[in-house]
């Protein structure tokens, strides 16, 4: 690699070069390249530390339509909390598909709440009542924000409640609101029966709510479990709702919150609705009437952190944003 450059692009960078409405819109790109086949998305490999409870986990990703190969790198410690370190730390690495050459590493962690973020705002935008006014979120982490962010994209929110066992977390992102919307933090759990709209962006092992505050007409964005064992949505909500997920063959492998109930015979393999990119361009219906209740489950896709990493790198290199280093 003699002489060759590539760029490291920090969160600040990435802000700098990406909105929460620009990666809404590139999340439509993403879902429909899923559905449609048209990316190489090898189901993510998972390392265990168990010595120091912690995860590793490999996501990489390749697309024929813009011939980048991505792969990013994410660890979850869940120790790290106790001793003042962030529970996640992670990289995206962006390498040309036709040469093999490195172009960029990007910090990965602001990256994946932006892109997670975003595709439950696109998600909500197909799926919750176009009249949701009132927003719970269960998580007052980086990936809880980012849900607040987008979800407030896409409607006009009246109303907030946060839900966090570390108050702390739940107050400074209420501060960080700096807005004119109404916000709860940590309110009795069943005011969650008031909401239009739940996130739930959790490291719970399991549910975070029970299924008698699930009033109809509801929306629920599900994106923090990952592992068959963990699940953030009881099985009752499941099986009176309408469920959308971000890839069929990746949730029915890593979602407890579908893998818990169809093990207990709640529901079977055909109950998911559709796939986000089956929703965008098509005549499936997300929503079919108000009363309907509708859940978003997602663990998260590396084509996801590939259509992103593309956008962020051209803008970044045309605006001369990040730190070029040398190999």
């Amino acid at each position: 690699m003699k002489n060759k450059q590539i760029l490291f692009l920090s969160a600040n960078d990435i802000k700098n070069v990406i909105s929460m409405k620009e990666a809404i819109e590139l999340m439509k790109d993403a879902f429909k390249q899923i559905s449609q086949g048209k990316v190489n998305i090898p189901l993510r490999t998972h390392l265990e530390i168990a010595k120091h409870n912690g995860s590793a986990l490999f996501m990489p990703a390749y697309s024929a339509k813009s011939d980048l190969i991505s792969l990013k790198v994410v660890t979850l410690f869940r120790n790290n909390p106790k001793i003042n370190l962030p529970l996640i730390h992670a990289l995206v690495y962006l390498v040309d598909g036709s040469t093999g050459e490195p172009l960029a590493i990007m910090d990965g962690e602001y990256l994946t709440a932006l892109r997670t973020g975003a595709g439950s705002g696109l998600a909500t935008d197909y799926l919750a009542r176009k009249d949701a006014k009132t927003l719970g979120i269960f998580g007052a982490g980086v990936q809880g924000r980012t849900q607040l962010a987008a979800v407030c994209e896409v409607r006009e929110i009246e109303q907030i409640h946060i839900f966090d066992n570390n108050q702390e977390a739940a107050q400074m992102l209420a501060e960080s609101m700096q807005s004119k919307i109404a916000l709860e933090v940590n309110p009795p759990v069943d005011k969650i029966s008031n909401c239009d709209i739940i996130c739930t962006a959790t490291t719970s092992p399991t549910p975070v709510f029970e299924d008698l505050y699930i009033k109809a007409g509801t929306h629920i964005n599900a994106v923090g479990a990952y592992q068959a064992d963990k699940r953030e949505i009881p099985g009752e909500t499941v099986i009176r709702s309408k469920l959308v997920v971000d890839q069929r063959s990746a949730c029915l492998l890593e979602a407890g919150d579908l893998i818990i109930p169809i093990s207990e015979k709640l529901i079977d393999e055909d109950y998911i609705f559709a796939e986000l990119g089956e929703l965008i361009g098509s005549d499936k219906i997300g929503r079919s009437d108000n009363s309907e209740i509708t859940i978003f489950k997602s663990v998260g896709n590396a084509a996801q952190d590939l259509i992103t990493a593309e956008h962020i790198f051209k803008f970044a290199k045309e605006s001369g944003i990040g730190t070029p280093v040398a190999l």
